[in-house]
């Protein structure tokens, strides 16, 4: 599935399953958007925030707070990708330095 990245996101407003809670359409497609590309790249969370044009905070409440609310299914395979990611950023952060300083 490839995805296409679009600025303006259909503003229509729908009622979730849970607490009744109110959220836009375009904050919906996006939060799917998110978990999909996550689920389907094993992505980061700043590398998915570079690629949605959103801060990573965005990403992180999309996928931890409004994901579960809309896909519950697809939210719990998103937050095992995102601790395999974060048990493994010591590796990435010691592969940058170690290219930073071959560099120099």
């Amino acid at each position: 599935m490839s995805f296409l990245i679009l600025s303006a996101y259909k503003c229509i407003k729908f009622r979730c399953k849970k607490g009744g809670l109110r959220v836009q359409e375009y904050i919906r497609k996006r939060v799917l958007d998110i978990g999909n590309y996550i689920m389907e790249s094993s992505a980061t969370v700043r590398q998915t925030a570079d690629i949605f044009g959103v801060s990573k905070s965005t990403v992180h409440k999309d996928v931890t707070e409004r994901l579960p609310l809309i896909n519950e299914k697809l939210a719990m395979e998103v937050k095992q990708i995102l601790e395999s990611n974060k048990a493994e950023r010591h590796i990435r952060g010691g592969e940058a330095t170690r290219k930073k300083y071959q560099e120099s």
